[in-house]
């Protein structure tokens, strides 16, 4: 379903992640790269230790998502299928051809902020908030990932 190609630099202090995900009905690569934070253990392989991410670039096929707000509710879109509609009534809605079979609720926060909750098996596994810039061009994300305890934050461009 993954593969993972890992990739240190010959000085030691960076690390490229290439992840090509299968489970789409087109590949998605994602590449990320980060820096050493601390090196491993004497003896053991030149990946071990800790690393901090500080780029990541997935394809276009994987990074381009389609959303509609109306007062009613939420839904998102992206090429490669995987998609719902949900209405802002707290119920769970399922995402149509997601393999992990993800069931999502929104809320509408304010005029320009929604929260998604994602569920896998009845346990929550990600929060998203998106939050319009009063341009209307970018929208912030945060995303608490709950099954890895991560938080990160990116901007998404708006396409024309």
């Amino acid at each position: 379903m993954f593969t993972e190609l890992d990739t240190i630099s010959p000085d030691g202090t960076t690390l490229t992640q290439t992840v090509t995900d299968t489970t789409e009905s087109q590949a998605v690569t994602i590449e990320t790269l980060s820096r050493r934070v601390a090196k491993g253990a004497p003896g053991t392989h030149a990946l071990s230790g800790s690393w901090r991410a500080y780029k990541i670039h997935r394809s276009k096929n994987g990074a381009t998502i389609k959303y509609l707000c109306t007062k009613e509710g939420f839904s998102a879109e992206t090429p490669l299928g995987e998609r719902f509609e949900a209405k802002f009534d707290g119920k769970d809605y399922p995402v149509e051809d997601d393999p992990g079979h993800t069931m999502v609720s929104v809320k509408r926060l304010n005029a320009s902020s929604v929260e998604l909750t994602s569920k896998r098996n009845g346990k929550i596994v990600g929060v998203l908030h998106l939050s319009v810039a009063p341009s209307g061009e970018t929208i912030h994300v945060v995303v608490d990932d709950r099954e890895s305890d991560t938080t990160s934050t990116y901007e998404m461009q708006k396409q024309p």
